[in-house]
């Protein structure tokens, strides 16, 4: 979608959107390739975690999608109707979603490592007719299935004689392979993904057929104007979440590009250069926690490495993880934003800008972000305010599912609110500030915790880092930082004090953490993003317990 220029400035203006009326996801990942003579074209690379590997061409992708589509229709499946997808990184995961595409069905993705709880939320509230598994996924829907009336089949992808389940491979085989595809539009639903839940119940975004259009102009923006000869995507991101699915997968098959499917059932990150450096991965979503976890490994350069681009997103990036990356993968990561419901709407394209240590960057070219106040007002240049998005726009959810009040909510006028604090300068940089509800309010200061946890992360002894506010009689709050030391490190009060002026003297003292508590690990959530609500509850429940 992106014109190549050689400035930001006119990139943008030769942007347009251009939206078909008819288009469907499945059809354009995947069947369009067929039809345009690449079906022989490399697709999937699936690497188990035996060891054993297995690729898959778009032809054959096809093929596979097609049958269950008709196995998924065969069993009673219309239009409309939510196919649960609870599966890892697999080419079952990939068909899953293709088919329920091509079907007119909507595909919900759900993370391998939801509890009973978390998948019968989910399940009760969509009303998901199917469910694609696997026999780990069947174990856990044993104890809540006599709950979930309206789930009428679960195919199991490697097991075919399970209670209550149909074999997922064996109804391919006796499954047609011809089929013909719903005549759907852009905004026909399509995807309804779950937020991640870091503040109350998690809620469906709808979104239709136009979100993978939608994220597009981002997905070449950050990976500097692809597909580009060579490219290969990989992340260790759950296709169950918009960075792994609509920010590898699916962008990547509608430019004909292989993606590698291979994630570890817990990361590992010397596994992690050795895959990139045995498939000579070219195109990378590394989420922050991921690099933070990479950096840890020594001398990184005995790994052959030959990224052209690395993207990452989901909670700042600082100069400290942007200089690592240029030394170690030779290339500059590009920081991205966006949420489930409005995703990549902000980034940087080294190609052509500056990266700024810090920013996230700046409105991708097609849409209108801004940072306004509470009545949806401009907020001048390097004031905080929340960043919002302007409709329409097509990577944009349709509504959150069942809950018209909460998307009403979501909105200020035109603008969709996406609860992020952050401030924009005169050149259109985008700083992170914090959550609506992370803000730090001491002795008269509004601090943001990106700025502290960035600070901490500059320390030698810190390897992972959280700022939280904790209620305070005199200054309303004090910072409190939760710190999960390197491996040479000693915690105690001696280091503590020392990270204390490590900050004091970095920023300022107003923002040095007066508490340090040393933790083993830090609560994040699926997506790898640090769950402070959950740090502000303990550190308040400790200060409770002392009073």
């Amino acid at each position: 979608m992106l014109t190549r220029a050689s400035s930001y400035a006119a990139v943008c203006e030769a942007f347009e959107w251009r939206l078909p009326a008819r288009f469907n996801i499945g059809v354009d990942v995947c069947d369009k390739h067929v039809a345009a003579g690449r079906g022989g074209a490399l697709a999937l690379i699936h690497l188990d975690h035996d060891g054993t590997e297995r690729r898959y061409d778009f032809a054959e992708m096809a093929r596979l999608s097609n049958r269950l589509a008709n196995v998924l229709l065969g069993h009673g499946l219309a239009r409309g109707d939510r196919v649960a997808v609870l599966l890892p990184q697999t080419a079952e995961t990939a068909l899953a979603h293709v088919a329920a595409y091509k079907a007119g069905l909507v595909a919900m993705p759900l993370f391998t490592l939801f509890g009973a709880e978390a998948l019968e939320h989910r399940l009760s509230d969509s009303g998901a007719r199917a469910l694609i598994t696997d026999r780990a996924g069947v174990a856990k829907l044993a104890e809540i299935r006599d709950r979930l009336p309206e789930l009428r089949l679960v195919l199991a992808t490697d097991a075919d004689r399970l209670d209550g389940t149909v074999g997922f491979w064996p109804a391919l085989e006796r499954a047609s392979d011809a089929f013909d595809p719903v005549d759907s539009g852009p905004d026909d639903p399509a995807l309804l993904a779950y937020t991640s839940g870091t503040t109350g119940p998690p809620k469906g975004a709808l979104h239709g057929h136009r979100v993978l259009l939608g994220h597009m102009p981002g997905m070449e923006f950050l990976h500097e104007f692809m597909p580009r000869p060579d490219d290969l995507f990989w992340t260790p991101a759950d296709w169950a979440w918009m960075g792994g699915l609509y920010d590898v997968l699916m962008p990547a098959w509608r430019c004909g590009i292989p993606v590698l499917a291979h994630r570890a059932p817990r990361f590992d990150p010397e596994h992690a250069f050795r895959l990139m450096s045995k498939y000579r991965v070219r195109n990378a979503f590394l989420p922050p926690t991921a690099l933070k976890l990479m950096r840890q490994v020594p001398d990184p350069g005995r790994h052959r490495l030959t990224p052209r681009t690395i993207f990452s997103g989901g909670e700042a990036m600082g100069a400290e993880l942007l200089d690592w990356g240029r030394e170690v993968f030779g290339v500059t990561m590009n920081e991205g934003y966006g949420q489930t419901e409005c995703n990549l709407v902000l980034g940087n394209c080294a190609a052509i800008m500056e990266v700024r240590p810090g920013s996230m960057g700046r409105a991708v070219p097609g849409h209108r972000v801004a940072v306004l106040d509470d009545q949806g007002q401009p907020r001048p240049s390097g004031e905080v305010g929340e960043v919002c998005v302007r409709r329409p726009d097509p990577v944009m959810l349709i509504e959150y599912w069942r809950e018209p009040q909460a998307t009403r909510d979501k909105y200020v006028g035109d603008w969709l609110r996406t609860g992020d604090l952050a401030r924009c300068d005169a050149e259109g940089y985008f700083w992170y500030v914090g959550r609506t509800d992370d803000l730090i309010t001491s002795s008269g200061y509004r601090i943001g915790p990106g700025e502290i946890e960035e600070c901490l992360l500059r320390h030698p002894a810190v390897a992972m880092a959280a700022a939280v506010g904790v209620p305070d009689p005199l200054r309303t709050e004090v910072i409190k930082a939760f710190i999960v030391a390197t491996p040479e490190a000693t915690p105690g009060e001696a280091l503590a004090e020392e990270i204390r002026n490590h900050v004091r003297t970095r920023l300022s003292a107003h923002e040095a953490p007066r508490l340090i508590e040393f933790v083993d690990a830090l609560p994040l959530t699926a997506t790898g993003k640090i769950m402070r609500r959950v740090l502000r509850d303990r550190a308040i429940s400790a200060k409770d317990a002392e009073n």
